[in-house]
C-alpha cells in the first residue's frame, strides 16, 4: 500500500508538532478555566482581582472549543498528508503560513478576552459585543485555516496526478472530505463576522441584525462538530486496526461514511434554533429531519468498527459470543484511550439525537444538560481519540518511544479522564433536566425552592472538574515526556491495509463535483427561502452590549 511507504521528514515533523504545542499549551489554560468555572458554579470560590466568571467561561470555551481542536486537527491532518500522499517543499511553506496566521489570530483574540474586553462567550452571540480585535483574530484564525484547506486540496490534487486511476489512499480521502465541510461551513462564520460583526463593533453599524447573526453562526456551528469528530473517525477507521492487528473492515463503507457526513452535516443549523422566533417552522421540521440522517454514517461507523473488532479477535482465534472483546489489546494506551472515547459516544450520540427532536429540545433547550452533551461528544469522544493518536504521533515526530511507563500512566489517565466526566457530564445531563440554566455562574436565585434542587449537582460538577484537571496535569505531563524526555527510538505511524476480500472501491465515491454539489444543493434548499425572508422580515436591530452589560 502506497501510503505507508512515504516517510515523514524532519521538516515535515517541525511542522506537525509546532500545531500540537499551541494545542496542549491551549488544553492546559482552557483545562485550568474549566477548573475555576466548575468552582465558581458550586459557590465554593470567588474569582479575585475583579475576574469575572463570563471572562473565565469564554477563554474556556474558546480555547478548548475552537483553538486546541482546530490546530491538534491541522496539524494531524498535515501529518496525515505527508504519510500518504506526500508535501512538496512549496505546500509545505504555505502549510507554515497557515500556522502564523492562524497564531496571530489566535493571540489577538486571546488577549482582548483576557483583558476582558471580548467575555462574549464561545458562540459571541450579538448582542454582546466584543473589542473590534477579537473579531479581526477570528477572522485571521478562519484566513488561515482556508490556507490549509488549500494545501491539502493541492496535495491530492498532484498525487492523482500522477497516479491516474488510482483511488486516493483512504487517509487523504478522509482529510479532504474534513477540509471541504470546514471550507464551506466556515462561510458561514466569516460572513457574519466581516460583514456584520466588525463593522458593528467599529462603529460604523449603530444596530445588528441577531437572527442573522446566529442563523450564520449555527450554519457553522453544527458541522464544527464532526469537523471535530471525523479526524476522530480517521483513527477509527483506518488506525486502529493497525494497532489490534486487524484489517479495515470496508474501504467503500469508510468513504461512504464521510460523504454522508459532508451531505447532511451543513445544512442542519436551525435544530440549534428550535426555540428562536423568526423561523418558519416548517424550514425547521426539514433541517430536523436532515440532522436525523447524519445518524446513518454514525451508525455505519460503530457496525464497522465492531465488526472489525470482532473479525480481528475470531482470526486471533478467540472464540465464545464475546471472546473478541476480552482479548482487545486493553493495555495499550493507543487503542484504550479512542476506545473509552467510542464507548462514550453511545450516550453522546443518543443524547444528540434528544437534542435534535423539537418536542425533547423544547425540555433542555438552554439547560446545562446541553452542556453535559457538549462535553461527552467533544470532551471525552474526540479529546480521548486525539490522546490516544498523541501517544503514538508524538514519539514518532520527535524520535522517541512509548515506553511502558508512559503507557502505563497513559491508561491512568484514560481512566481518570473517564470517571472524572462521567461526575461531571452526569450532574450536567441531571441539573439539566431539573431546568438548571447554562451559561450562568452561581445563584441561589433568591432562595427558589428549584434553584436548591441543583446546587448539589453543582458541587458535583466541581468535583468531577477537579479529578478532570488532574487528569489535564498528568496528559501534560506524558506530553512533555513524549515531545522531550523519552528515550530516542522510533514509534511507528500505524496505518492498516483493507481486508483482502473487501468489495472493491466504487470510482464513483471520489466523484467530487458530484459530492460538492449535492452538498451546495441541499445547503442552498435548506438555507435560501428561510434566509431570504428572515432578511426580509427582520424586526429591528439590536444596539451592542458590552461587559459590564449596559456599557457599550
Amino acid at each position: 500500500m502506497i501510503a505507508t511507504k512515504l516517510g515523514i521528514s524532519k521538516s515535515d515533523s517541525k511542522l506537525t508538532m509546532a500545531f500540537i504545542y499551541v494545542a496542549f499549551i491551549s488544553l492546559f489554560i482552557g483545562g485550568l478555566m474549566g477548573l475555576l468555572q466548575t468552582l465558581v458554579r458550586s459557590g465554593s470560590l470567588s474569582l479575585p482581582w475583579g475576574i469575572t466568571y463570563y471572562q473565565v467561561l469564554t477563554v474556556h470555551g474558546v480555547i478548548l472549543g475552537l483553538v486546541l481542536t482546530t490546530f491538534f486537527i491541522i496539524g494531524f491532518q498535515y501529518a496525515l498528508m505527508a504519510k500518504t500522499v506526500g508535501i512538496s517543499k512549496k505546500q509545505r511553506l504555505y502549510a507554515w503560513l497557515s500556522f502564523i496566521v492562524m497564531l496571530i489570530g489566535t493571540v489577538m483574540a486571546a488577549v482582548m478576552v483576557l483583558l476582558g474586553k471580548a467575555s462574549v462567550l464561545y458562540t459571541f452571540y450579538a448582542p454582546l459585543q466584543a473589542h473590534p480585535i477579537f473579531y479581526f483574530g477570528l477572522a485571521l484564525v478562519i484566513i488561515g485555516s482556508w490556507i490549509a484547506c488549500f494545501v491539502n486540496f493541492r496535495q491530492l490534487y498532484v498525487w492523482k496526478k500522477t497516479h491516474k486511476d488510482e483511488k486516493s489512499p483512504l487517509l487523504a480521502f478522509m482529510v479532504v472530505i474534513n477540509m471541504v465541510l470546514w471550507f464551506i461551513a466556515t462561510l458561514g462564520v466569516a460572513a457574519a463576522v466581516i460583514v456584520q460583526f466588525i463593522p458593528w463593533s467599529l462603529g460604523y453599524a449603530e444596530t445588528i441584525n441577531v437572527l442573522v447573526s446566529r442563523t450564520l453562526f449555527w450554519y457553522f456551528g453544527h458541522p464544527l462538530v464532526y469537523f471535530w469528530l471525523l479526524p476522530a473517525y480517521m483513527a477509527w477507521y483506518a488506525i486502529i486496526p493497525k494497532i489490534i492487528g486487524g484489517k479495515i473492515f470496508s474501504d467503500s463503507l469508510a468513504r461512504l461514511s464521510f460523504v454522508l457526513f459532508l451531505l447532511f452535516s451543513i445544512p442542519v443549523g436551525f435544530h440549534h434554533q428550535l426555540t428562536e422566533p423568526g423561523i418558519d417552522p416548517t424550514w425547521k421540521f426539514i433541517q430536523v429531519v436532515l440532522t436525523f440522517m447524519v445518524i446513518i454514517p454514525s451508525l455505519m461507523t460503530a457496525f464497522s468498527m465492531f465488526a472489525m473488532f470482532e473479525i480481528t479477535g475470531r482470526r486471533k482465534g478467540f472464540r465464545g459470543l464475546f471472546g473478541w472483546f476480552k482479548h482487545l489489546p486493553w493495555k495499550d494506551v493507543r487503542f484504550f484511550a479512542p476506545m473509552v472515547g467510542m464507548l462514550a459516544f453511545i450516550p453522546a450520540g443518543t443524547g444528540g439525537i434528544i437534542n435534535a427532536s423539537h418536542q425533547l429540545n423544547n425540555v433542555i433547550h438552554n439547560t446545562m444538560w446541553v452542556t453535559g452533551h457538549f462535553h461527552l461528544t467533544v470532551a471525552t469522544t474526540v479529546l480521548l481519540t486525539f490522546f490516544g493518536i498523541s501517544y503514538w504521533l508524538i514519539p514518532h515526530l520527535t524520535g522517541r518511544k512509548l515506553t511502558k511507563k508512559i503507557n502505563n500512566l497513559g491508561l491512568i489517565q484514560t481512566v481518570i479522564w473517564a470517571v472524572g466526566m462521567t461526575i461531571m457530564s452526569g450532574s450536567m445531563h441531571i441539573s439539566g433536566l431539573l431546568g438548571a440554566p447554562r451559561r450562568s455562574a452561581f445563584s441561589e436565585y433568591g432562595g427558589t425552592a428549584q434553584a436548591s434542587d441543583w446546587i448539589g449537582y453543582q458541587i458535583a460538577q466541581a468535583v468531577g472538574g477537579t479529578i478532570l484537571f488532574i487528569g489535564i496535569l498528568l496528559m501534560v505531563y506524558i506530553f512533555l515526556q513524549l515531545a522531550f524526555f523519552a528515550p530516542k527510538g522510533q514509534e511507528e505511524f500505524p496505518i492498516a491495509e483493507e481486508e483482502v476480500n473487501a468489495q472493491p472501491t466504487p470510482l464513483f465515491l471520489e466523484n467530487w463535483k458530484l459530492w460538492i454539489g449535492i452538498t451546495i444543493g441541499l445547503i442552498l434548499f435548506a438555507y435560501t427561502i428561510p434566509f431570504i425572508d428572515i432578511i426580509l422580515h427582520a424586526p429591528t436591530g439590536s444596539e451592542p452590549f458590552a461587559w459590564p452589560i449596559g456599557n457599550s
